[in-house]
């Protein structure tokens, strides 16, 4: 009976590396990402609202909230879904539409961006409930096909949305965001996913990508959890969208089509589909790669799809796979690294 829980939690711990992490372990990524939050911060100037760095660093943290979100339902999941742009603009107009509503009472920024981020957020999650409770029977292509019209529907449903902008967009949505208030909403949102896939409800979610029909048999309710599951993704892409949206300052309906979606997918698909940290790393590497083609953006595509290649070829599961970047392995490797190196010295 020992023999046999201790190779269920081995085959777990291989599962889900998340799930090794210990307090020392939380301590040390809570050390990390403050560390990293002011090394960031001491970098913009502060007096610049136009600063370059800061951004670059805004629209790296947003594109880290669209990746890991989605990741969710693709890559942990299991579930294709070419909808997540969907979600992402009904969190973002709702967010914008409320935000000039809340103008003239003058609340103090950072509430206001936590008040319509969240109103974005549980919006798209309700109807990443819905549009998970309409495919709950369908899988793979059939699931795609229903998610991809879904992100169609939704754009020209807005399209013909006066009191949204049209087809011209909606403009002049008030500039409450910074460095700051981007940074902790996305920590605390990719912190918040990472604790929920170590939870029981997690869990469950991981078993529905390694076998449905074995999952259903030891009395996982199947549809509940898929219903969480998109929820959830939708949620946090509406979190996403939010920020996005006033961050740019204008939404058009054109942004949010099939293209915006595949850029998302190809994010969890380099980092490797199931490893948030290869989502989050991924996310970094595309959207600095983006910005570094916008002088020679007609290209960019081309790029993405040589990267893809050349990614299929010679690592089909990603960078990642399913395995997690931790502090405390990444310090690990260094010391093995550092060994090995010293051992060949002596030698």
């Amino acid at each position: 009976m020992q023999k046999t829980k201790q190779n269920t939690e081995n085959k777990w711990g291989n599962l889900n590396y998340f799930n090794k992490l210990n307090i020392k372990n939380y301590s040390l990524t809570f050390l990390f990402l403050i560390a990293l939050y002011f090394v960031l911060y001491l970098s913009i100037d502060k007096g610049n609202p136009f600063d370059y760095k800061s951004g670059i660093y805004t629209s790296v943290l947003i594109s880290i909230i669209f990746a890991v979100s989605l990741n969710i339902a693709v890559g942990l999941m299991g579930q294709l879904s070419l909808g997540h742009a969907g979600f992402i603009a009904i969190g973002g107009y709702t967010a914008a539409f409320i935000s000039k509503l809340l103008v003239p009472y003058n609340l103090p920024p950072f509430i206001q961006l936590i008040v319509v981020t969240l109103a974005g957020g549980i919006l798209a999650g309700i109807f990443g409930f819905f549009v998970g409770g309409s495919t709950l029977r369908l899988r793979g292509d059939y699931l795609a096909i229903i998610t991809l019209a879904f992100g169609e529907i939704i754009k020209y449903v807005i399209q013909n949305m006066n009191f949204l902008g049209g087809a011209t967009g909606l403009k002049s949505i008030p500039s409450i965001l910074d460095f700051s208030s981007v940074y902790f909403i996305a920590v605390i949102s990719v912190v918040i996913m990472s604790m929920i896939m170590t939870s029981r409800k997690g869990r469950q979610i991981l078993s529905i990508r390694e076998n449905e029909i074995a999952a259903e048999n030891i009395g996982i309710d199947i549809n509940h959890v898929k219903l969480y599951g998109f929820a959830l993704s939708a949620f946090f892409a509406g979190v996403g969208g939010s920020l996005f949206a006033h961050n740019v300052g204008i939404l058009t309906p054109d942004k949010f089509g099939f293209v915006f979606s595949i850029e998302i997918l190809v994010m969890i698909v380099f980092g490797g589909l199931g490893s948030i940290t290869g989502a989050v790393l991924s996310a970094v590497l595309l959207t600095v790669l983006n910005e570094q083609l916008r002088e020679v953006s007609q290209y960019r595509y081309l790029v993405y799809a040589i990267i893809l290649i050349i990614l299929m070829i010679f690592r089909p599961d990603g960078v990642f796979g399913k395995k997690e970047l931790t502090i405390p392995r990444f310090i690990n490797k260094y010391k093995r690294i550092r060994n090995n190196l010293n051992k060949k010295n002596n030698n």
